[in-house]
């Protein structure tokens, strides 16, 4: 028996067809529903997209952006541009060149380099004839465009979006969409000093950036490994432990190990076994007492990992950075592809506060903000010989930082400039608007960041107005006066102090009173 139905969705033209379809003769009965019928459902069709947005054709739809993304405005580009700044200007000073790779890879060039992760990657339709993923880090194609281009040698620096299938938490900065800044030291060196530069960097950006008080949690991969393998855990639950040890910052020891036992089928004693040590954390005195644990010392590589950390924290006292870094047993970073020190930086107090009237400090939870290590085989997966290139680096989670710098700002009193506008060049007066034009552009000629107002006429306090609103610190106002006299007036908005300055000398006064700020 024949069934008939009717659907009607928004932005769909499905009525003018079911019309249509009425006409023929043989469809004026199906199943006993009679045309009366029909055109009466039909009615009801109409009447519900009339009120969902009519029958133009047009596609209804709500303007966002999609989940894990956002947009960002001129005072947030601002604070951004200036982070940005501040850690490019890092990586230069510790001699870094940068490169650039495609947002997208191959999948295959992806798959198999983030443990548990890899189910977080982005793949594409296919295109052509090839399968790609959008990239999940900075890492994988820094190790691919090394091995590709047979480099053995660089000290590299690379800012670029990644992409993420994440949960997005996004008040605590964490997207689908976001910026890496990653600093890779690719090259065989002696041990632990390209090591210590990287922890270094992130110790001066991080204080650069005046987040708050921030601790840099280091461990060792081998460390890890030799632990469990000590601890009974065997060859082939290595990197799924890993994955659940790494979630010690984020979960209690109870879940953790409940999710080892149950989830993992680790045994209770080797569970037990692992809480004992990464509970532990210190400095080089932790090294040492782990050196001279009898369990560690059945493993070559613990041992040789304790021993690296030894000479990690000797350097690091000489870049003096100790203060801020402490070795954390827990510290596990569940990527595959770490094979030697891993690092990571969390902010243990942001102080943003709500109340500006009681100075109230309310810490603003980010998760961590910097993270690295070192992956020296990475570069082998992709070398037809498997070559290895050994490797460090560190990453900065942008976004995260993005996140404190925002909410401080909203907090603050200081205004934020969204444009670097030197000076406005206004007339006090009507009928000078080629005169502003002539003088606006000798200022551009010379290299100084200038405007004028769009209006032929505009009134000079509209014209202050405009600096005051937009903190541009000068005025160089024409008159017809100043015309005749040869002179500029230059006003600074700031102290509505006003000196003529002759026009032959106009573009180095201003140049001079703007390099001071």
């Amino acid at each position: 028996m024949a069934m008939v139905a009717l659907t009607c969705v928004r932005g769909c033209s499905g009525v003018g067809v079911i019309r249509t379809a009425l006409r023929l003769p043989h469809l004026r009965s199906v199943s006993g529903i009679t045309v009366a019928q029909i055109d009466e459902e039909v009615a009801k069709l109409l009447e519900l997209k009339a009120r969902l947005g009519g029958d133009d054709g047009k596609h209804q739809f709500v303007l966002k952006t999609p989940k894990g993304t956002r947009d960002y405005n001129p005072k947030q580009m601002a604070i951004r541009e200036k982070v940005f700044n501040t850690i490019t200007r890092c990586f230069k000073r510790h001699g870094a060149e940068t490169i650039d790779t495609p947002v997208f890879e191959l999948k295959e060039t992806l798959t198999g380099k983030y443990g548990e992760d890899s189910k977080l990657i982005y793949d594409l339709k296919d295109q052509g004839g090839e399968l790609l993923s959008l990239r999940y880090d900075l890492t994988v194609p820094f190790a691919r465009y090394l091995a590709m281009n047979k480099i053995t040698n660089i000290k590299r620096y690379h800012i670029a979006k990644v992409y993420r299938r994440d949960n997005p938490a996004m008040t605590r900065g964490r997207y689908r969409e976001f910026y890496q800044c990653d600093f890779d030291i690719a090259g065989q060196y002696d041990a632990m000093i390209p090591d210590a530069e990287c922890l270094k960097i992130v110790h001066e950006i991080l204080s650069e950036l005046e987040l708050g008080d921030f601790r840099i949690k280091v461990n060792d991969r081998r460390i890890l490994d030799g632990m469990f393998a000590v601890c009974g855990v065997p060859d082939d639950k290595f990197r799924t432990i890993c994955s659940t040890v790494d979630k010690l910052d984020k979960m209690p020891w109870e879940e953790v190990k409940k999710e080892m036992v149950n989830e993992k089928g680790l045994s209770e004693e080797a569970a037990d076994q692992i809480g004992e040590y990464v509970s532990q954390h210190g400095g080089m005195d932790l090294a040492e007492r782990l050196l001279l644990d009898p369990r560690m010392a059945q493993s070559k590589q613990a041992c040789a990992g304790l021993s690296d950390i030894k000479l990690l924290f000797s350097y690091l006292q000489l870049f003096q950075v100790t203060d801020k870094v402490e070795f954390d047993l827990s510290l596990a970073r569940g990527l595959d592809y770490y094979t030697g020190v891993i690092y990571e930086a969390v902010l243990t107090q942001a102080g943003v506060s709500n109340d500006a009237q009681n100075g109230a400090e309310e810490s603003v939870s980010v998760g961590s903000v910097a993270g690295g290590g070192r992956y020296d085989g990475l570069v082998g997966m992709f070398d037809p010989k498997g070559r290895k290139v050994p490797c460090v680096g560190v990453s900065i989670g942008i976004e995260r930082i993005f996140s404190i710098m925002e909410q401080k700002a909203e907090v603050s009193a200081e205004k934020i400039r969204t444009t670097e506008v030197q000076v406005l060049v206004a007339s006090a007066q009507k009928n000078l608007l080629e005169e502003r034009l002539r003088l606006v552009t000798e200022l551009w000629n010379a290299g100084v960041k200038a405007e004028v107002m769009y209006k032929k006429n505009p009134k000079l306090l509209s014209q202050l107005q405009l600096c005051e609103e937009t903190g541009i610190p000068l005025v160089a106002i024409l008159g017809e006066q100043e015309l005749k006299d040869g002179v500029v007036k230059l006003r600074v908005v700031a102290t509505r102090e006003e000196v003529d300055i002759s026009r032959a000398d106009l573009i180095s006064e201003i140049k001079r009173r703007t390099s001071k700020a």
